[in-house]
């Protein structure tokens, strides 16, 4: 069993985001609880590469708003899609010249969807055929009505924040509502910004934005793996501190109450314009549920973990709509399915998501993580509950957005 009460290190998107808007301050902005994980040092790295300084005191990160500049070296986005796609949008509307960058893993994710609305405001770029390196250059930009083919927090973040440096109103439109922390946060700092049910409008900024103090709450992506392995192991209960309650961010909660694991949310309270709140979660027997293109928005990352709890779960779990999954940090469906299958679940890999039948007893095996931290950290979970050894090719991949990882899990068994 598993017992303990945990906090966890800032919400990556938001970690990203704060970064990125004290940036766009004129003053100086104190972060405390930024996310410890290599994507977020990514955003940093690059921001101090553009010439805004940021500095650590003690635990708080301290970022001093200021005029940007053309990096003299390449930007390294490491494995973050997040840093490069949002990066692309604010520096292009800062009329910045530069080059983007990354690891394997970034330099074959397609990139053309934040390039495609960029160029119709008149962004001048050169691109690997869609994918990095990319480079930009200072452009005059425009505004556009721009419709969205996929429901993107980094496709609407990018376009805004483009719109931030292009003439006139900028405006965005999405299929469904994905995660609105870039609307909340910049309406919160002064932008000039106007939600009209999926369509988001920003306009040109005539002055920075404000400087701001920010505790980050805790990442409820990260907490969903604790969460799932509370949910799966018999006599277990662990109570969850701060965790973000944004609605958007809390399909993979909704998703495992449905599925019939224990589950309390005893406090919430609004901080900075989120939602944030304490959860107990604690083991049930589980049933089976549908998720559908509807629903992906809101638990794209948690998918992984999705599957583990569905090899556990009575009946047969289906999840259509997700083929976002297959151009992430590695192809998630292939990687779930290839591991699940090696663990002896029942499974069906679909082009757009997987069906899995349960309960089935998982066997220990050799897992190959394709160096994506969601799958390394999912089936570190699945090895819990499964009979004899899992091994993990590469468990380091869990840095990129939590360090802590084994230690915190290793404190609960």
């Amino acid at each position: 069993m598993l017992k303990g009460h945990l906090t966890f290190p800032g919400d990556k998107s938001i970690s990203h985001r704060s970064l990125m808007f004290a940036a766009l301050t004129d003053g100086e902005s104190r972060i405390s609880n930024l996310s410890s994980g290599a994507d977020v040092q990514s955003t940093r790295k690059c921001l101090e590469a553009c010439g805004i300084e940021i500095w650590d005191d003690k635990d708080d990160v301290i970022v001093k708003g200021g005029k940007f500049s053309d990096p003299t070296q390449p930007l390294n986005c490491g494995n973050s899609g997040t840093t490069t796609r949002l990066l692309l949008g604010l520096l292009a509307g800062q009329g910045i010249n530069a080059t983007f960058n990354g690891d394997d893993s970034l330099t074959s994710r397609p990139m053309n969807r934040i390039l495609d609305p960029l160029s119709q405001m008149g962004l001048k770029s050169e691109s690997n055929d869609g994918r990095l390196p990319i480079t930009i250059h200072k452009s005059k930009l425009t505004e556009i009505q721009y419709e969205s083919p996929v429901a993107s927090a980094q496709v609407k973040s990018a376009v805004l924040l483009g719109g931030l440096g292009a003439n006139g109103e900028t405006t965005i439109t999405e299929p469904t509502l994905s995660r609105d922390h870039t609307e909340k946060m910049l309406s919160g700092l002064g932008a000039e910004i106007s939600i009209d049910g999926l369509t988001t409008t920003i306009s040109k900024s005539t002055s920075p934005l404000l400087s701001f103090n920010l505790s980050v709450p805790g990442d409820p992506s990260t907490a969903a793996f604790f969460a799932a392995a509370s949910a799966l192991v018999p006599n277990s209960e662990i109570v969850m501190n701060r965790v973000l309650a944004n609605p958007t961010r809390t399909g993979f909660f909704t998703a495992l109450e449905k599925m019939g694991a224990g589950m309390e949310w005893f406090r919430q309270w609004e901080e900075a314009g989120e939602l944030m709140g304490d959860l107990k979660i604690f083991h049930q027997p589980l049933q089976s549920i549908n998720i559908n293109e509807n629903d992906v928005p809101g638990l794209i990352d948690e998918l992984p973990i999705i599957s583990i709890l569905a090899t556990q779960a009575i009946g047969k779990t289906e999840v259509r709509g997700a083929e976002e999954l297959r151009v992430k940090e590695c192809d998630r469906i292939h990687a779930v399915c290839k591991n699940l299958k090696n663990m002896g679940a029942d499974l069906e890999e679909l082009d757009d998501g997987f069906i899995i039948k349960g309960p089935t007893p998982l066997k220990g095996a050799e897992i190959e993580t394709f160096h994506d931290h969601r799958i390394a950290m999912a089936f570190s979970i699945a090895g819990l509950i499964a009979e004899g050894e899992t091994i993990l090719d590469y468990p380091e991949c869990a840095s990129i957005s939590y360090p802590e990882f084994y230690d915190v899990l290793g404190s609960l068994k």
